[in-house]
């Protein structure tokens, strides 16, 4: 479900899971099938809550991962590096652009 070289470009800015300090728990479920069950609803527009069984993972925790890669600014360094990817194949056209500025506080 994720496009052809999104997950290689992702992997390398996702934060290492944190180490329980008491330790037991459940087995991290891995960044890569997170990754995809986020992009689906990203991309569908679907609710956490709506996300298919087939992902094999819970709304809880891909809500949960999509909170803590957003806190730690993966999406907006994934969009600066397939920004810099289309610019480097020549596949960018910067003829006409919108930018949009957060406000502030």
């Amino acid at each position: 479900m994720v496009p052809d070289g999104l997950w290689a470009m992702a992997k390398p800015l996702i934060p290492p899971s944190r180490v329980r300090p008491q330790g037991g728990g459940t087995q991290d479920t891995p960044d890569e099938t997170v990754f995809s069950a986020i992009i689906y609803v990203l991309v569908s527009g679907c609710a956490w809550r709506a996300l298919p069984p087939c992902f094999g993972i819970s709304k809880s925790t891909a809500h949960r991962r999509f909170l803590i890669w957003s806190r730690a600014g993966v999406w907006s360094r994934l969009h600066e590096a397939v920004v810099n990817q289309l610019d480097d194949a020549s596949l960018l056209d910067v003829t006409r652009v919108v930018l949009d500025r957060p406000r502030q506080g």
